[in-house]
């Protein structure tokens, strides 16, 4: 409120007027688009990209479908930014963790089942996503996931791999072992609704039991390691 005072002492009034107006213009228009990106994700999540219309991300941003053809032309093109983003969300945290060179191999799998527990706890929508996605346009995600760098040139597949040399791993292919872990933390979001409905839980019990994990995984990929 201060600086809107101060600013209109500075300026003329039609000044101060159009940089008001712009600027509330502005905050609308980013808003909106939030507006809008927010039930695209809610919308392909549940439906994915054949089965959604840009009418459903319309109707659940409560806007018009002009409105919404007017921040994005198409539905590729949200579809586009919605996907990148839950890619990027992914494995910006997966490649921290790999690619750490001052933890070790034991602290990074701690911290890849503490940081995408929590992070699919709040996205538990995700994981399925991108499978079925994957599943329909697998050229799109080889495009987007730069998976060389991020999983098999990382410090976690070397610190691995010496493990194997150490006698201290029997498993020799990384890539399993890595797939194991990812399992460990990937697969319950993936299967919820059908473990929720066998063990009789709600949303909040199956979090908890997915904070359990935290420590469980930790314990139970030590074991594996060492399994011959």
């Amino acid at each position: 409120m201060f600086k809107y005072i101060f600013i209109y002492y500075l300026c003329p009034r039609n000044e101060f007027s159009d940089k008001m107006a712009k600027k509330e213009l502005k905050e609308k228009d980013i808003s909106t688009e939030e507006k809008i990106k927010e039930a695209a994700k809610l919308v392909f999540h549940k439906k994915g990209y054949a089965a959604t219309r840009t009418r459903d991300i319309a109707e659940e941003a409560n806007i018009n479908l002009a409105l919404l053809n007017y921040y994005f032309r198409s539905k590729e093109k949200l579809f586009t930014m919605i996907m990148v983003e839950a890619l990027a969300g992914f494995f910006q945290q997966l490649s921290s963790v790999l690619n750490n060179t001052e933890t070790s191999l034991e602290t990074k799998i701690e911290l890849i089942a503490q940081n995408y527990i929590d992070f699919l706890t709040k996205e538990p929508g995700i994981p399925l996503f991108i499978l079925s996605e994957i599943r329909n346009n697998a050229t799109f995600f080889i495009e987007k996931i730069p998976i060389q760098e991020v999983v098999l040139h990382s410090e976690f597949i070397k610190q691995y791999q010496t493990e194997v040399q150490k006698g201290n791993a029997t498993e020799p292919n990384p890539i399993q072992f890595l797939m194991n872990v990812l399992g460990l933390v990937v697969f319950p979001f993936i299967a919820q609704p059908m473990l929720s409905h066998l063990a009789k839980i709600d949303s909040a019990q199956f979090n908890q039991l997915m904070q359990q994990r935290k420590k469980q995984i930790p314990i139970w990929v030590k074991a594996m390691m060492s399994a011959g």
